[in-house]
């Protein structure tokens, strides 16, 4: 089994032991309520979502939090708690994106087209953000039910959903997919802009047609989602951009 690949499969409830998994590359995976006992961890990096995350018998989370705000002193205002908070989030996050987009346009716009570690480029960035956007602004709180702009780009292991664009051949230019992402983002400013501390926990539920998001979620963490999309896909953003700017030997 040395050197297999696992796509699409599920192992929920899967029992490993004895198990050399030195080396494995894991994406985009759900170790929701594992436990890993007795493991060697030496050389490990992990990013994800990460909460109740316990590493010999402490919650790392906190620590971690903390330590992500110290870092970056601004992270916490993307990540508000009430409508000034929110307001003042969304315009720092804007005025961060105008400098990204300064430095992205100093790049041959073919670069801004490239892939840096099999990630998203620059322009597939932009356009995920759109989505996210349309996602959790026009379909979970304004409920369009089909807010879709054509270069709309969900995330890559989302399932076929009925009308959801997501062509990965298209390449629009930078100033095509800036003029969308300005007409999404004056949405979602229309709506921050009138928000209030009594709307953030209002429930709104989605068009029941199969359609991501499903279901019933509050204005907070419709809100929320749009903050922390916009504010990590930022980073990643800057991270790759640097990537780009150093020619390669």
């Amino acid at each position: 089994m040395f050197g297999a690949r696992f796509h699409g499969v599920d192992l929920t409830g899967a029992d490993f032991y004895h198990v050399d998994l030195s080396g494995a590359r894991f994406r985009n995976i759900d170790l929701s309520g594992a436990s890993i006992v007795s493991a060697d961890l030496l050389d490990v990096t992990v990013t994800g979502d990460l909460r109740d995350v316990v590493v010999n018998e402490v919650d790392v989370v906190p620590l971690i939090e903390a330590e992500l705000n110290r870092r970056d002193p601004d992270r916490a205002a993307a990540h508000p708690t009430d409508a000034d908070g929110f307001r003042a989030g969304w315009e720092l996050l804007a005025r961060r994106w105008e400098e990204t987009v300064a430095r992205a346009r100093a790049l041959d716009p073919t670069q801004l087209q490239e892939s840096v570690d099999g990630e998203w480029s620059f322009i597939e960035t932009q356009r995920h953000l759109v989505y996210a956007s349309q996602a959790w602004v026009g379909r979970g709180i304004l409920g369009e039910a089909a807010p879709w702009h054509p270069l709309s780009l969900p995330w890559d292991q989302a399932p076929d959903m009925p009308g959801v664009p997501r062509d990965r051949e298209v390449q629009p230019s930078l100033e095509e997919v800036l003029a969308v992402r300005e007409h999404t983002r004056a949405t979602v400013s229309g709506v921050i802009e009138r928000l209030t501390d009594e709307q953030l926990d209002v429930e709104h539920t989605a068009p029941d047609d199969g359609v991501w998001p499903y279901g019933t979620h509050t204005v907070r963490d419709c809100l929320a989602t749009v903050l922390d999309e916009e504010y990590e896909h930022r980073r990643f953003a800057e991270r790759d951009l640097a990537r780009l700017e150093t020619p390669t030997t």
